[in-house]
């Protein structure tokens, strides 16, 4: 029981100062471990960053080739078929050239 009434405080402690009572050996240790903790935190990240990276050029690929289909499509609808075939290894030569 507190002596001046007011149990609803949480009980206080004696004041002992700890700063200065962990060994060198034990601070680098702590400093190594957490270097090494962000160490392999920064590389789980990139590691995901990659990922999505990857994800994100492979739907616009997808979606790049998609458009091309769909225009290619819509040409043929107009010309006769032998003549969209000539068109489209033209402008696969052209791209070839131009990369």
């Amino acid at each position: 029981m507190r002596v001046n009434g007011k149990q609803w405080h949480a009980p206080k402690k004696a004041f002992r100062p700890t700063k200065g009572l962990t060994s060198y050996e034990a601070r680098v240790k702590l400093r190594a471990d957490q270097a090494a903790m962000k160490a392999k935190e920064k590389e789980m990240k990139e590691e995901k960053e990659a990922e999505r990276k990857a994800r994100m050029e492979a739907l616009k690929a997808k979606r790049a080739a998609k458009e091309e289909k769909e225009r290619y499509e819509k040409i043929a609808e107009k010309m006769h078929k032998k003549r969209v075939e000539r068109l489209k290894r033209k402008e696969k030569r052209n791209k070839l050239i131009n990369s």
